[in-house]
């Protein structure tokens, strides 16, 4: 079996170990942070390819995923039903409110939990949760506070880095690298 090509230093892997679910912020994170309007007035959103598929072996490895969006959008929805994200919740204010009642749903505490996030918005989870992470292109307090930067932009792969840290984490990546080989 070849060594995994992935490597996260020890300290991060150890404290992204028992997270059971993981919070994701969308504009800045899930997309590269920009707002595109067409002539309608409708949202168009940009998603990468690799940052799906990190949250689908997040979902395969049992790690439940949770969206929490300031902006609502047809195209944001469309992405997370073909992604079979089941918790996302729109147009949120609260980021922290909302996440405690998706933590009690879940039974499970902040401990258990990990954020990606790029804005102040996203603050009182990354000060609440386990693990966090942010782009690199992230507001600087948001930078200043969280457990790892990703290398890739929010929009280019952060998500999926921020995932394979975790399967990394829970042990579960080599499996899932196994059966993607097999």
């Amino acid at each position: 079996m070849a060594p995994a090509a992935l490597h996260f230093p020890a300290e991060l892997l150890l404290k992204a170990q028992g997270v059971r679910a993981v919070f994701l912020d969308v504009d800045g994170v899930l997309t590269d942070g920009g707002l595109y309007f067409s002539e309608q007035g409708e949202s168009i959103k940009r998603f990468h390819v690799l940052d799906g598929h990190g949250l689908r072996l997040l979902q395969e490895a049992g790690i439940h995923v949770v969206v929490i969006a300031g902006r609502d959008s047809a195209a944001l929805r469309a992405r997370l039903q073909a992604l079979d994200v089941r918790h996302a919740c729109f147009g949120v204010t609260d980021k922290a409110q909302v996440a405690r009642t998706v933590i009690a749903e879940l039974a499970l505490d902040w401990p258990d939990c990990a954020v990606i996030g790029d804005d102040w918005p996203d603050l009182p989870l990354v000060t609440r949760c386990a693990f966090s992470a942010a782009p690199p292109q992230a507001h600087a307090e948001v930078l200043a506070r969280v457990d790892y930067i990703c290398q890739r932009a929010g929009g280019q792969g952060a998500v999926r880095e921020f995932c394979d840290l975790l399967l990394v984490a829970a042990g579960r990546y080599q499996r899932l690298l196994q059966g993607a080989l097999a």
